[in-house]
């Protein structure tokens, strides 16, 4: 059904939003739009009174490709709308508290993206689908990954007789490129010789199948405060380099002065390697192999002692006595958040707990469980190194 509509916010999501609810992609607030609708959702036919603050997108793929969902506001309308996420998820909670002031975290681009391969096509889903939009060049990553591409296609065209849908999941570093193949399965010597070449032709610094390294012509180093770790392949790190300097940056300043320092889902170091400039760490996260990467990346001169521990928070959190001796705690769950181990932090004894969210809303979740056990939330900075979408990061400082 074809009707106009005025658009009254933009959601968490990044859609405009109109009365119903019907959700509309690409609207910003202000603006009266022709759609069609079909449910909750509907789909932009024509912008008849643009905002003021309507700007053009930057990528042409905007509007087809999935990886962005605002492009088209303006900065000033932007920054507030992405900080005003995490005040109306604190406000949904119950809990107050003063948000600063949005900082960037965009820098040279995103030095991680997977690449997936359907149907013949290589590049991001399309919004809300599982079709594939084919991807030339991206304007949100960095230029390696954006030179590396050519090569992906060409790996993808090798693959295409397997006929299944396969994963590329590439991180740009120090030393080049590393890409992760995932949805292939194990595959015969013959290919796993194809693929090695393919890397040495086109100077991937590692490709695996899976996490198992077909070949490592370099270590993929990334670096944490002036360290450099190889983290294993596919491994979680942060979207941007220059997001691993800015929340480093905030957790260290909400630690200042702590000499004992627990680093829960340390993942390979991002938050422990700089915490160990000035003080001991224990630091602790499911992941097997990076727990161990982290643990190669602190045989380096200038470091105080990390103690580094394979353990899942989720089911088997630190407990109170294992929480006492810590005069500081940072913990940077996944997107679930962490309330197994919340429970646990708000019933001990440290003096400052340094939270540091992917989702306003899981870490709303947390925060009131710090609250409730006698924390105060002192600052909460926003973080945005998801530039052009809905993500945000969080970096909150309790102290009893």
């Amino acid at each position: 059904m074809h009707q106009t509509v005025t658009i009254k916010a933009v959601g968490n999501r990044g859609d405009g939003v109109a009365a119903g609810p019907l959700f509309v992609p690409y609207t910003l607030p202000g603006e009266s739009v022709e759609i069609e609708s079909v449910g909750e959702r509907a789909r932009l036919l024509a912008v008849i009174e643009p905002s003021p603050e309507r700007i053009e997108p930057f990528c042409g793929l905007f509007g087809q490709c999935g990886g962005c969902s605002v492009q088209h506001w303006s900065e000033a309308g932007y920054r507030a709308w992405k900080r005003g996420l995490v005040v109306e998820a604190l406000e949904t909670a119950g809990i107050e508290a003063a948000v600063e002031e949005l900082v960037d975290a965009h820098g040279e681009g995103r030095r991680r993206a997977t690449l997936h391969a359907r149907k013949g096509k290589l590049g991001f889903a399309e919004a809300r689908s599982h079709e594939i939009i084919a991807l030339e060049n991206c304007p949100i990553l960095v230029p390696a990954l954006n030179a590396v591409l050519p090569a992906i296609a060409m790996i993808e065209r090798a693959l295409r007789g397997l006929k299944k849908p396969i994963d590329f999941v590439l991180t740009a570093g120090l030393s080049g490129v590393d890409c992760d193949i995932r949805g292939i399965g194990k595959i015969e010597e013959g290919l796993r010789h194809k693929l090695a070449a393919f890397a040495g032709d086109h100077d991937l610094a590692r490709l695996s199948v899976h996490g198992d390294v077909v070949v490592e012509r370099r270590p993929p180093q990334v670096v944490f405060a002036g360290r450099a770790v190889t983290p294993p392949p596919g491994a979680f790190l942060q979207a941007t380099q220059a997001a691993d300097e800015i929340l480093a940056a905030l957790v260290l300043e909400g630690v200042a002065g702590a000499k004992r320092i627990a680093d829960l889902f340390c993942g390979c170091g991002t938050l422990s390697l700089p915490l160990a400039q000035g003080a001991h760490v224990h630091a602790y996260d499911s992941d097997k192999a990076a727990v161990a990467a982290l643990g190669r990346g602190t045989h380096v001169p200038g470091l105080k002692p990390v103690m580094a521990q394979t353990r899942d928070l989720f089911h088997r959190p630190l407990l109170a006595d294992e929480l006492k001796g810590f005069d500081a705690l940072v913990f940077d769950p996944p997107r679930a958040g962490a309330a197994a181990q919340a429970k646990r932090l708000a019933a001990s004894k440290i003096r400052r707990i340094v939270a540091v969210s992917c989702n306003p809303a899981t870490f709303a979740v947390d925060a009131t469980l710090l609250l409730a056990g006698g924390y105060r939330l002192t600052r909460l900075t926003p973080v945005d190194q998801f530039r052009h979408s809905a993500h945000v990061e969080i970096v909150a400082l309790f102290e009893r």
